[in-house]
């Protein structure tokens, strides 16, 4: 283990048994991880089997279980309390490190949190993409609030590429000392919440464009399926946060842009739940009773309705023409 080790890489998993061997093995190639730890959330495959094969005998590797599923926010931060490597690396199950990602995040100290690009890679083809990649410069640029929250408001017609997506190194100090973690209540943008509060606290959060993470597209992702419920809480965050901070209007604005996103997202499928349950008639019930949610279930099911239309064929406009596509441009090397 070399000595300049100082990350704690944190997985959280469950049935991830298919994925988390390669998500293992390429953190542990990581000269500067000093700790990995998967945290099992009530798996009912062999996930946890699956991890331990991905050891490199270094004792960096920890793996513990929950008995029952408890979430991604409660499964991180038991990995960060029983860990003690002073930054912190999210890793998703399915997902992978290109090499040398982060000798090139860590170059600088001039940051609490601190992000790379990342290459969005189909599941099929995996074992091709490429060990390390070196196409774009860094370009380091830091993200204020207003801009990190813009960034997470999607667009329909553009395949997802929202600035959330973007895994952060974090300084444990900073964490420890504005008490930040996870919130547990939180199945959906429980990594937007925990941004958004630091930037109000006043970390500084670097981004460089050169690419080290490696999201691995699945059609059947859990990232890519939620509950009703979870939207609301989603909004509900957004609230929390004016609420608790005294923003600067530009910032106070973006927060309240992201809420009315997340609340019309809501307001539709909270509508079409009621319809699969309860029938139409109870459906129409809710908008009369509820008329400031009509323009957001009219909105979203006519954009629905019209999808086709604007993208007959079902391919995701993208920025790049690349095998790899990428979260953020950037000029070539």
């Amino acid at each position: 283990m070399a000595e300049t080790a100082s990350i704690c890489v944190i997985i959280a998993a469950k049935n991830a048994a298919d994925t988390i061997e390669i998500a293992v093995r390429s953190a542990l190639l990581e000269p500067e991880v000093a700790e990995v730890v998967v945290v099992d959330d009530g798996s009912s495959d062999s996930t946890a089997e699956a991890a331990e094969r991905g050891n490199d005998a270094t004792g960096r590797l920890k793996i513990v279980r929950f008995e029952k599923n408890r979430g991604p926010s409660a499964a991180r931060n038991h990995a960060i309390d029983i860990s003690t490597a002073p930054l912190i690396a999210i890793l998703d199950a399915d997902d992978f490190f290109f090499a040398g990602r982060f000798s090139r995040m860590l170059s600088d100290n001039d940051w609490e949190f601190v992000a790379d690009n990342i290459a969005f890679v189909d599941a099929d083809t995996v074992a091709q993409a490429p060990q390390k990649l070196d196409r774009f410069a860094e370009n380091p640029l830091y993200l204020d609030l207003t801009t990190f929250v813009d960034g997470n408001i999607s667009k329909r017609g553009v395949r997802r590429g929202e600035i959330g997506f973007l895994k952060p190194v974090m300084r444990r100090s900073f964490l420890d000392k504005h008490r930040l973690r996870y919130r547990e209540d939180m199945r959906l943008g429980e990594d937007y919440d925990l941004y958004i509060r630091a930037l109000a606290l006043g970390a500084r959060y670097k981004v460089i464009h050169s690419c080290g993470y490696g999201a691995v597209v699945r059609g059947n992702s859990l990232s890519g399926s939620h509950r009703t419920e979870d939207l609301r809480r989603l909004y509900e965050a957004d609230r929390a946060l004016l609420k608790d901070f005294k923003l600067k209007p530009m910032a106070a604005e973006a927060v309240r842009r992201h809420e009315q996103h997340i609340r019309a997202k809501y307001e539709l499928r909270h509508f079409l739940d009621i319809k699969n349950q309860s029938g139409a008639g109870a459906a129409l019930a809710y908008v009369a009773t509820h008329p400031l949610a009509f323009p957001a279930i009219a909105g979203g099911i006519l954009a629905d309705k019209t999808e086709r239309w604007r993208n007959p064929d079902g391919v995701a406009v993208t920025s790049s023409g690349d095998r790899l596509r990428y979260l953020l441009d950037a000029p070539a090397e």
